[in-house]
């Protein structure tokens, strides 16, 4: 037996064959399920004209961003491509590499190497555009069916998230299987590229996409909400459009890509130490594993996914009604008790090593426990956010400062969760070395993110129900029957619940990150070893913290996610400058406030576009230069601090950010629950509500923004690491490597200086 020759080219047995043949099947599966899931939420209906109106106006400021987006950041692209396939002429290929293409080896891995970059960007891409696009047509008919039920508005922006979850898991899944089918020993050369490609595309989308939508949402927030008085969404705001677009280009079609590079990045550096092991033992099973673990993760997500409104229908005693994020939760453990039944079936009948089993768990596990956790330091019900509550009563001051609390305090505890599983990792493998500890710690990376599927569709929903709460608010204003009351409830839960969906899944996001991270480690001390010995060097066996070189870099790499997050708040802070003048201004024509003549909602819409698409690539080309400046004049091993710096740096604050953003968010969303009495000092439009807005508005930048931005940034900057490092070994010792490191510097100050200058409107 010999599948597409994966018997004689890469040993495989019969089993083997057919079983990744099985994964490349079950990716397609993925891509089926998401596009019966399509034709599900499209059969649904869109409400009245109104609430097509204001849909439609959405729909095309989201595209038309997107566009713009693409074209920025297509030239950033073209240059990398041709970098990347140039890189291969200067470093000698990969002993694995010429074993697997004797002939012609160097072209051979550069064209791989780009392909899969282009790949990984497409697909990074694809998924992006099509789980907004998916997210836009779901908003507006969750919004209509909330008038008719509590379960099927869940349904549908639920299974329109599903749908962006299945193509993340069913384009990475292929991707990965189908680079090591073709390229065997030498699929980490291809690898890398797939995973840089996904990694810088996720980079650009997060950052544009949630400049954009906090730009709008601070601007409409501190106008509408503190100084005019009214509801979040009211259509005489001129800045509520922008916003509900921002949901989409920042939250549905940025996270989308985010997700799914973080999917790439785990299954690259399990498959890069699986083929480092496979050098070592000769046994296929530490390569074929991860890629049969993560099919039945994905079948294990199609069928957690199918059962949400499930329990809405058949409630247990312990389930409280009307209840998304119980039912996302049951749901998320039934893929996890699903995943790890098989992972221990396959670990023992097929590897022979209940070890195996053992780290799915413990992967999985860990990201189950960021449901709880995140869930306890943002949701409305638990009791940071109820302090935050009570902390409005004193002002904006305490408001702010209890939320600085929460989310410092919930950074320490997700770091000591990865932290015990990486404990339980060296526990289970640390007796075989440092390599299997290091592989353990990637499976347990593939185990978090093997329901992914589930991630995403929680994360999506969250800006799904955002927008059709949105859109029910600006559709239904004039409108105050039984029904219409109903609905608006249903949406406000809905709408609730996403702000803690979408803080849990920022968390597993960033968690991946540091476990991708560290498992890559290795080969970039492999890879910096190879071509040491090449030249006749001492090969790199560890990094050295006592080294001052390699310290300076580990305190460069801490200062850096800082530098990132200054940067994009700063953008945020000035086009929410902008936005809020062009608000003010237009409450001041006549017939505004009124309700009688319509705001000029496409100048706000400008004002964000162009604020968000002037960051791109300024951030990019700092998180792309930094590594390498520091390579270049520290030299490769302080290279090596600096990712250390940069992953623990990155993780602390993304997690603070995103969770203290979260927290403000549903806090002020309590006090709006709230009967409205203002001798009271409760409910909508009183002291403590203003107050929560402002917290809430400090928090939008940190959690929707900055925060997320970080995780493709920490891992944009691992994988230019990974790829250059034996580069810049090859140039240690030459004057050109000071040129090059001048050139770069020079690079970063631009950069700074581009972020820091205000954008010119399209309009000026």
């Amino acid at each position: 037996m010999d599948i597409f020759g994966m018997g004689t080219r890469h040993g495989l047995s019969a089993f083997e064959q057919v079983a990744v043949l099985g994964v490349v099947i079950t990716a397609f599966l993925s891509l089926l399920y998401a596009w019966l899931l399509r034709g599900n939420v499209l059969n649904k209906d869109k409400g009245s004209q109104k609430m097509q109106d204001v849909w439609e106006t959405i729909r095309i400021g989201a595209e038309s961003y997107l566009q713009q987006q693409l074209q920025r950041i297509l030239p950033a692209i073209l240059l990398l491509t041709v970098a990347l396939f140039l890189s291969v002429y200067v470093v000698p290929p990969s002993k694995e590499a010429l074993e697997e293409f004797p002939q012609n080896t160097q072209i051979i891995v550069a064209i791989g190497r780009t392909i899969a970059f282009i790949m990984g960007a497409s697909f990074s891409l694809i998924v992006g555009q099509l789980g907004m696009r998916m997210a836009i047509q779901a908003s507006v008919r969750a919004a209509s069916a909330a008038r008719r039920s509590f379960n099927e508005a869940l349904s549908i922006a639920y299974y329109a998230g599903t749908i962006t979850g299945m193509l993340t898991d069913g384009l990475g899944l292929f991707g990965g299987t189908v680079i090591f089918i073709i390229f065997g020993k030498a699929a980490p050369d291809a690898l890398l590229g797939f995973g840089f490609g996904g990694t810088l595309l996720a980079l650009f989308m997060r950052v544009g996409g949630g400049i954009y939508t906090k730009a709008a949402d601070v601007g409409a927030d501190l106008v509408g909400k503190v100084e005019k008085d009214i509801p979040e969404d009211d259509p005489r705001n001129a800045a509520v459009v922008a916003d509900l677009v921002g949901d989409n280009v920042g939250d549905c079609a940025g996270m989308a890509a985010d997700i799914f590079e973080s999917y790439e990045v785990t299954i690259v550096s399990a498959l890069i130490l699986g083929l480092a092991l496979l050098a070592e033992t000769g046994e296929l099973k530490w390569i074929v594993y991860p890629l049969i673990i993560r099919a039945i993760g994905v079948i294990s997500s199609i069928i957690g996914t199918f059962t949400v409104p499930i329990w809405e229908k058949f409630p247990i005693k312990f389930l409280r009604a009307h209840d998304a994020e119980e039912a996302m939760f049951r749901s998320y453990e039934v893929s996890s008790v699903n995943t790890i039944v098989w992972a221990f079936v396959l670990a023992l009948a097929y590897a022979h090593d209940w070890r195996l089993g053992a780290l799915t768990t413990l992967g999985v596990g860990l990201a189950v426990a960021f449901n709880p956790l995140t869930s306890y330091f943002t949701a409305t019900r638990k009791e940071p956010v109820q302090e935050i509550i009570k902390s409005t009563r004193f002002g904006p001051a305490t408001t702010i400062l209890s939320g600085l609390a929460v989310g410092m305090e919930s950074s320490v505890w997700a770091l000591l969760v990865i932290v015990v599983s990486f404990v339980l990792s060296l526990l289970i493998y640390g007796a075989n070395g440092a390599l299997y500890v290091l592989y353990a710690i990637s499976m347990v990376g593939i185990g978090m993110l093997s329901h992914t599927g589930n991630n995403v569709a929680m994360d999506s929903y969250g800006p799904i129900s955002d927008n059709a709460n949105g859109i029910g608010e600006m559709a239904w204003h004039d409108l105050d029957d039984e029904a219409t009351r109903k609905a608006r409830q249903i949406m406000a839960d809905l709408d609730a619940v996403g702000n803690t969906t979408k803080a849990i899944t920022k968390g597993i996001a960033i968690a991946s990150a540091v476990i991708a991270a560290v498992s890559l480690f290795f080969s970039f001390i492999t890879d910096v070893s190879r071509v040491q010995v090449n030249l006749g060097v001492e090969p790199l066996q560890a990094i050295r913290v006592s080294d001052t070189a390699v310290f300076i870099g580990f305190l460069l790499g801490g200062a850096l996610p800082w530098l990132f997050s200054s940067l994009s708040i700063r953008a945020v802070s000035r086009a929410a400058g902008q936005v809020v003048e062009e608000v003010r201004n237009q409450f001041r024509v006549p017939g505004i406030m009124e309700g009688t003549v319509k705001p000029d909602y496409a100048r706000v819409v400008g004002i964000s576009t162009v604020s968000a698409q002037k960051e791109l690539i300024p951030l990019a080309t700092i998180s792309v230069l930094m590594p390498l400046v520091v390579g270049l004049i520290l030299k490769v091993e302080a290279l090596g601090g600096f990712l250390a710096g940069v992953i623990l740096s990155g993780q602390l604050l993304a997690v603070y950010m995103a969770n203290a953003g979260g927290a403000w968010d549903n806090a002020k969303k309590g006090i709006e629950d709230e009967p409205r009495d203002l001798e009271k000092n409760t409910g909508k439009g009183s002291e403590r509500h203003k107050a929560g807005v402002v917290g809430d508005t400090v928090g939008d930048p940190l959690k929707d923004t900055a925060g997320p931005a970080l995780n493709p940034m920490i891992k944009v900057v691992n994988l230019v690491s990974l790829i250059a490092a034996p580069l810049i070994v090859q140039a240690e010792n030459s004057v050109i490597r000071w040129i090059i490191a001048v050139i770069f510097i020079a690079g970063i100050v631009w950069a700074i200086g581009q972020s820091k200058r205000p954008a010119k409107l399209m309009q000026e």
